[in-house]
């Protein structure tokens, strides 16, 4: 096993039997046909489940919304990118010449993606078992302490029940803006009401994350209106 995988397994508290699949897990698309998208594919499914069985035996009296809610929060990107940076996955990761320059160690979405092609590659190693507990042991500090209110529902779903209840259009996002490298990019999106003169505009760095934004601060002017 080549020293680097050896200290990555140190840190996550494994030890393959198998070094090829963490090899596979840590290889990107961009380095060649042999790389992590199929894992990533089953590790989605793993992650999914382990998490969902947790969180149903954790709150038996939450409704099928809420646990879906806690779950989505928690296997999110954003997420799963943090727990790689944790581990510093950047370092270990196999990438093509065009990611190298763009910066493809740290970009949030492959730093996901190679969480969840990890997780696979635990279970095709050492069965389920070994990959509940790797995923529950690194999931640890997110868990500790969840309660039913921990994620609650998303400001744009929230403005749009708000305005529902108030028989008001939908909100309407549009794009303002995109600044920024590719891979470093910033959205600006504007968030509108018909009938209402209101306008907020939200930043991020996806148009998702912008509208979010957008619509969080919609929603604060709501309160004030």
């Amino acid at each position: 096993m080549r020293e680097p995988l050896e200290r990555l397994c140190r840190s996550i508290g494994y030890e393959f039997g198998n070094p090829g699949l963490a090899d596979t897990a840590l290889t990107h698309r961009s380095a060649g046909s042999c790389n992590n998208e199929r894992l990533e594919f089953l590790g989605d499914a793993i992650l999914g489940f382990v998490i969902a069985d947790y969180l149903f035996v954790q709150f038996p009296e939450a409704a099928e919304g809420e646990l879906s809610r806690l779950r989505a929060g928690l296997v999110k990107g954003d997420s799963l990118a943090q727990i790689a940076r944790q581990l510093e996955l950047g370092k270990f990761l196999n990438l093509g010449p065009g990611e190298l320059r763009s910066g493809g160690h740290s970009r949030g979405s492959i730093l996901a993606d190679a969480v969840e092609a990890l997780f696979a590659a635990i279970y095709l190693d050492g069965g389920y078992e070994s990959a509940r507990k790797i995923i529950l042991a690194l999931f640890d500090e997110k868990l500790s302490g969840l309660t039913k209110k921990s994620q609650q529902k998303d400001p744009k779903t929230r403005l749009q029940e708000v305005l529902q209840a108030k028989k008001l259009p939908l909100p309407v996002y549009t794009i303002v803006s995109i600044t920024g490298e590719q891979h470093d990019q910033c959205f600006t999106v504007s968030c509108e009401v018909a009938d209402l003169d209101l306008g907020t505009e939200g930043r991020g760095t996806s148009r998702r994350k912008a509208e979010q934004d957008a619509a969080s601060q919609f929603l604060r002017l709501l309160d004030n209106v």
